[in-house]
């Protein structure tokens, strides 16, 4: 199996306001969506760590990782996009604004009569799923969730744990969301999904905001401590709703003087790299197994709403093998001076793994000139979940499953 880096710059940007409409992650309604998460009493912001040694090793001048094992007692981001998708079909079916609902007014016996019984269905690799099922049971509702195959045992617990019904079936991610759609007509249940597809785009379109209070914090956060911006924003892909929404949002804010931007894919699930590579403005798919480390990140077709916003704005596509998220993992576990620990998953740990192995093997210096990371780069990463899979963590992090490839 291949075990180099693939790259490739962005030759499919648009200039100015020319390219996707991003006024759907603008400032004001990331707000809206934080606000909400902020009404939940579980709410509080995830920590920015500045890893200012490992700045200095990587001879940049600032790593900054939004640490969101920490989310909601989740361990991970995703909960942010259900959640808020959640409370926006509610609201629709209310008539309301989402401003009107806080979370204490949806849990409220009045809403509850009003909105009688709901069960809500996903797809998910894990920590999608366990947000769609908490969040269903904060607001006395139900869940449906379905899991492709290889699916870690553990998360599916995890998920049962929140009151969901859920199983792994024989097919792969892209696969089990079209029988989940084809269940949910069947049943009369809501489809939360992060993926689009025609005639299914509002959904997908609120989980993208829900993700904005991720990035809306991590800006204020740098803000915080004198910082207007990031010069880099490594994120990883996998569907691309995450990463859509973080560029759409500091698109939308910083417009021409945008961060530089780097969409990072595992190599078995890699459809932005390779719709980078046809460079005709098209999103590819990718089919089959998908077997990588990053669980999360296995999905192989495109969200046709953040395929726009990438293609338009970012910079890099890159498609890493697993190593690289296993290396990313062993850093953020192992921290330089005082630098405070991560415990970051396989998902969430394949940006830093990669921007060390672009700032520091020199097999990647075009790469790494490409992007212009010099001296005064300020990097932003987001470690998008922590240990949701103990056995897999202790594999890599004390066994060395997945190790560094030496020559």
């Amino acid at each position: 199996m291949d075990a180099t880096i693939h790259w490739i710059s962005n030759s499919m940007q648009k200039k100015g306001d020319a390219g996707a409409s991003t006024s759907f992650l603008s400032r004001k309604e990331i707000h809206k969506a934080k606000q909400f998460h902020m009404s939940f009493p579980e709410y509080s912001a995830t920590p920015l760590q500045n890893l200012t040694g490992l700045a200095k090793t990587l001879g940049i001048s600032g790593v900054y990782v939004k640490d969101e094992s920490y989310r909601f007692g989740l361990n991970a981001f995703k909960v942010l996009g259900g959640s808020y998708a959640i409370a926006r079909h509610l609201a629709k079916r209310l008539g309301r604004d989402i401003s009107e609902l806080p979370y204490h007014v949806l849990i409220s016996p009045e809403v509850k009569s009003q909105l009688g019984e709901i069960t809500f269905a996903t797809t998910t690799d894990g920590n999608h799923g366990r947000g769609v099922a908490w969040t269903a049971k904060q607001l006395r509702q139900k869940s449906v969730v379905y899991m492709p195959k290889g699916s870690s045992l553990y998360r599916l617990e995890k998920i049962r744990e929140e009151g969901a019904h859920a199983c792994i079936t024989d097919s792969n991610y892209d696969d089990t969301v079209r029988m989940t759609a084809e269940q949910a007509e069947k049943h009369g249940w809501v489809i939360v999904q992060d993926t689009a597809w025609e005639g299914y785009e509002e959904i997908p379109t609120w989980i993208m905001q829900g993700y904005g209070t991720m990035a809306a914090e991590a800006l204020e956060q740098l803000q915080l401590i004198g910082m207007e911006k990031p010069t880099h924003i490594f994120v990883q892909a996998g569907v691309g709703s995450l990463a859509g929404a973080v560029q759409g949002f500091f698109q939308d804010i910083f417009q021409g003087d945008r961060p530089k931007l780097v969409i990072v894919e595992p190599d078995q699930a890699d459809c932005f790299y390779r719709s980078g590579l046809a460079g005709d403005g098209d999103p590819r798919a990718v089919g089959g197994d998908m077997a990588t480390i990053m669980a999360g990140l296995a999905c192989g077709e495109p969200n046709r709403i953040g395929w726009e916003i990438l293609r338009d704005y970012c910079d890099m596509f890159v498609s890493c093998p697993d190593w690289v998220a296993a290396k990313g993992m062993r850093i953020l576990g192992n921290p330089l001076g005082t630098d405070p620990r991560v415990v970051s998953g396989e998902s969430g740990a394949v940006t830093l793994g990669l921007l060390e192995t672009f700032l520091l093997d020199k097999q990647y210096e075009t790469a790494r000139e490409a992007l212009g990371l010099t001296a005064d780069s300020r990097v932003l990463l987001f470690s998008t979940e922590g240990n949701t899979d103990p056995n897999k963590y202790l594999s890599i992090a004390w066994d060395g499953e997945c190790p560094v490839p030496r020559d």
